[in-house]
């Protein structure tokens, strides 16, 4: 069984029209408000009657993307679901290769499904830079080149496996949180599989992305996972070679 997790903070722009395609998948749709703004609120609202199996949740303020998809898949495990797939609301990614996800994910029975973004021109330089960054560093806390992406957020979820590892560590609640629940999965044995997906930067998309603070949190979750990959590297050897 499979449901849709939206995280969204102040995504407005064309947010009816996003949600409508979703439903066209038959899929419940979990959105979780993470404290927006009172306009957003009103907004999302007025869509719980408009938009098929649509389920709206609350945070009263802003905790982070991390925070609110998380708080998403505690609640798809609630409902009984095993699969969550996380689209994010600001319209960045390709809708259509849902179907391709789900494919890959009913042929790897448990495995994490992930987006690996197909860029444009739009994509800012410096988003670039950062995330070629990011993939040297989860090269080494792998000791693998088998994690293509651990930044997108167009991704499917084994729920059972995600909240199992959410109840023996404290993830990340804002922008670490994608890679670190990537790199945290692979470390419990999970396959994770790659589908190339187009993904844009739209004109009126809003970035949440704090640089001082968010490079900040960066940071020390590669060097938590640094120190993590040492304790674990005879096993991440042996997995590899194996």
């Amino acid at each position: 069984m499979y449901c849709l997790i939206i995280p969204n903070y102040n995504h407005t722009h064309e947010l009816e029209a996003l949600l409508l395609r979703l439903s066209a998948y038959e899929f419940p749709i979990i959105m979780i408000d993470d404290g927006s703004k009172t306009s957003a609120k009103q907004l999302f609202e007025s869509l719980v009657d408009k938009v098929p199996l649509f389920t709206l949740i609350h945070h009263s303020e802003n905790q982070g993307k991390g925070a609110a998809v998380q708080t998403g898949l505690k609640h798809a495990h609630t409902l009984g679901f095993e699969y969550a797939i996380q689209v994010d609301a600001d319209g960045q990614h390709n809708l259509a290769d849902i179907t391709s996800l789900i494919a890959l994910s009913k042929k790897h029975p448990g495995a994490l499904i992930s987006g690996k973004p197909v860029y444009d021109e739009s994509i800012p330089k410096h988003r670039y830079l950062a995330r070629f960054i990011t993939h040297f560093w989860v090269y080494i806390e792998t000791l693998s080149f088998q994690l293509k992406d651990s930044m997108c957020g167009f991704r499917i979820y084994p729920v059972g496996q995600s909240i199992k590892l959410m109840n023996k560590v404290s993830l990340g609640k804002r922008m670490d949180f994608d890679t670190e629940i990537m790199v945290r999965l692979y470390w419990q044995g999970l396959d994770v599989k790659f589908l190339p997906t187009k993904v844009i930067y739209p004109e009126f998309g809003i970035s949440h992305f704090r640089a001082f603070e968010d490079n900040a949190r960066i940071s020390w979750m590669h060097t938590r996972l640094f120190f993590g990959m040492l304790f674990r590297s005879p096993k991440l050897i042996f997995r590899h070679f194996s």
